[in-house]
C-alpha cells in the first residue's frame, strides 16, 4: 500500500511547485516590467534606502529589475528552476533585510518593490510587517522549488528525463 502513496505525493509536490514556480514568476515579472518602465524611479527608489552609495543606487536600480524579469522567464519556461529558486531566494532574502533595515531605522518610505516607492507624507505610516509576510510567502515558495524542482509542463522535466535514460 505504501508504493501507492509515493505516486500521488509525487503529483502533488509536482503541481505545488508548478503553483510556486508561476507564483514566483508572475510577481518577479510584473515587479520587473513596471521597474523597466521607469528605471530612473527605480533608481531614486534604491537611493531612499540608503544602503548603497547614491552614485550606485541608480546603477543598482537599473540592473534589478532586469534580473527579476529573466528569472521570471526561466521560471515561467521551467528551465534551471533549482538554480533560478536559489536566485530567488537570495533576492528575496535581500528584499526583507532592506525593508528590516528601513524599519529599524525608523524610515518611513513606500518599497518600491511594484513600481516607484518614495517617501511618504508626514503623518502616513507605512505596513512593513505586511511587506516583510509577502516577500516571506515568496521565500517559502522559493524554497519549496529549492527541494523539489520538478515541476509540471516545464521544460527541467524534459532536460533532465533525456540525461537520466
Amino acid at each position: 500500500m505504501s508504493g501507492k502513496r509515493a505516486p500521488r505525493v509525487r503529483v502533488t509536490w509536482a503541481w505545488a511547485g508548478t503553483a510556486a514556480r508561476l507564483l514566483l514568476a508572475g510577481v518577479l515579472g510584473y515587479a520587473g516590467l513596471v521597474k523597466i518602465a521607469d528605471l530612473t524611479e527605480a533608481g531614486r527608489t534604491v537611493a531612499l534606502y540608503r544602503i548603497v552609495p547614491d552614485d550606485s543606487a541608480q546603477l543598482v536600480g537599473g540592473v534589478i529589475p532586469f534580473i527579476e524579469v529573466a528569472l521570471a522567464l526561466l521560471l515561467i519556461a521551467g528551465l534551471a528552476t533549482r538554480a533560478v529558486a536559489v536566485a530567488t531566494a537570495a533576492m528575496m532574502v535581500m528584499y526583507i533585510a532592506a525593508i528590516i533595515s528601513v524599519w529599524a531605522r525608523g524610515m518611513s518610505i513606500d518599497c518600491g518593490c511594484f513600481g516607484s516607492g518614495g517617501n511618504l507624507t508626514s503623518g502616513a505610516e507605512r505596513g512593513y510587517v505586511i511587506d516583510i509576510a509577502r516577500d516571506l510567502v515568496f521565500l517559502a515558495a522559493a524554497a519549496l522549488l529549492i527541494r523539489n524542482p520538478r515541476t509540471r509542463y516545464a521544460l527541467d522535466r524534459w532536460v533532465l528525463d533525456a540525461k537520466e535514460r
